[in-house]
């Protein structure tokens, strides 16, 4: 990879230059601008940013600033020292916006400044609470051990997502191709019998909906699918406007099912971020306050931040949380325990394996009844079509010639 250099140098004539020059190394640039007769004085590599290749236009995933963290975690925990780290990193990354990453954050380190300002140089997307981890970790010189928690946590959320998202592959697979064998029964069967509906006075209301409907869709097919696509696209834009994600959210939390599982899931990510930055010695309000950013129900955030206002009031954190019902009886239990045992984070740990298993199950039993309502659905519609034809075949066979 060709790098880039500042230098300055002075000529045969003992003029003083400044300039910038390509090279593949150090060695190599010295070497050039020797044969140009220049005596150098100072050769300053430059940073610039990743080559506009086809890797590094491929997007940087989650799994990959993860593993990047994770090396960073291994190399401090091995005694290497911060910069040495990240100096690594800003060398051998895996994708070339890592390695800018690290670059930025290797500058940050080399001009005085903390780890943890070198991580915001950075400009990686980490959430909230993983520049708090790395703040403590330097506080209680446990760099390595903050960094593996944030690994852990970014992994356990990241896992949830992926296994929420496995899961409703099948499901969709389903409902997709039950909708495009509707559509090519209206776009392409149906229309084969709408001649029949030159007796449209003669045939049952069913037959005569269906085949009026086949002719509609075969003569207006572009706008039928605009009506199809438009429903996700809308689904889509609205879950990308944080207002209106807030109302379908407060909708979805009443669900049966769906709401408790979502729940689950909520108090589940909420107690495995407040065990983490409790066992790296954040101070509980700033950890209560971090931890609620990770919960996606309005109602239950707001709980939360309720929680917090009565601890900073001085309130134990259990009574807080059982007089704003935001657990479960064994929630309350368990952090009551902790607290009188000094073992909140084993306890918020334990708590929120319990409620991961718990949201587990209820995911599968809403993904469960997914698939047979789609399926009722779907062949309640197609049986609907064929019937309808069925119906406008032996109306027309009872038409006197």
């Amino acid at each position: 990879m060709t790098l880039q250099f500042s230098y300055t140098a002075v000529d045969p004539e003992g003029k003083e230059l400044e300039g910038h020059i390509s090279a593949l190394s150090e060695r190599d640039a010295l070497a050039s601008l020797s044969r140009q007769q220049l005596t150098v004085i100072t050769l300053t590599p430059q940073e610039s940013k990743p080559d506009l290749d086809q890797k590094s236009r491929k997007r940087l995933t989650t799994q990959e600033i993860i593993t990047a963290l994770y090396e960073l975690a291994a190399m401090l925990n091995s005694g290497v020292s911060a910069a040495e780290a990240v100096g690594s990193q800003a060398q051998s990354a895996a994708h070339p916006k890592l390695r800018w990453a690290f670059k930025l954050a290797s500058k940050t380190l080399r001009h005085g400044g903390s780890f943890e300002q070198a991580i915001v140089a950075s400009e990686l997307p980490f959430p909230a609470y993983v520049h708090h981890l790395i703040k403590a970790g330097e506080l209680t010189g446990q760099l390595g051990g903050a960094l593996s928690d944030a690994c852990e946590q970014m992994q356990y959320e990241l896992s949830v997502r992926s296994e929420t998202r496995n899961a409703l592959i099948y499901p969709s697979i389903l409902v997709f191709s039950g909708v495009a064998a509707v559509l090519m029964m209206f776009v392409y069967v149906v229309p084969s019998f709408t001649n029949l509906l030159d007796q449209a006075d003669k045939l049952p209301f069913l037959a005569w909906a269906v085949l009026s409907a086949g002719r509609w869709a075969n003569e207006h097919f572009l706008l039928l699918l605009a009506l199809i696509v438009s429903p996700p696209v809308l689904i889509v834009w609205a879950w990308s406007q944080p207002v209106i994600r807030t109302r379908i959210l407060e909708k979805v939390e009443v669900v049966p099912v769906v709401g408790d599982w979502i729940v689950q899931a909520d108090v589940g990510a909420w107690s495995k971020v407040l065990s983490s930055l409790v066992k790296n010695r954040v101070e509980l309000i700033l950890a209560l306050e971090l931890a609620a950013e990770t919960v996606r129900m309005p109602s239950r955030k707001r709980k939360l931040t309720k929680v917090k206002n009565a601890v900073r009031a001085g309130e134990a954190l259990s009574v807080a949380l059982e007089i704003n019902q935001c657990l479960t009886a064994t929630g309350y239990n368990l952090i009551r325990v902790g607290e009188r045992a000094g073992k909140l984070e084993e306890m918020l740990n334990a708590l929120a394996n319990l409620y991961t298993i718990q949201g587990q199950q209820r995911m599968k039993k809403a993904l469960i009844l997914i698939e047979p309502i789609a399926i009722l659905v779907i062949g309640l519609v197609m049986g609907t079509i064929i019937i309808g034809i069925i119906l406008a075949i032996t109306s027309a066979n009872d038409i006197p010639l």
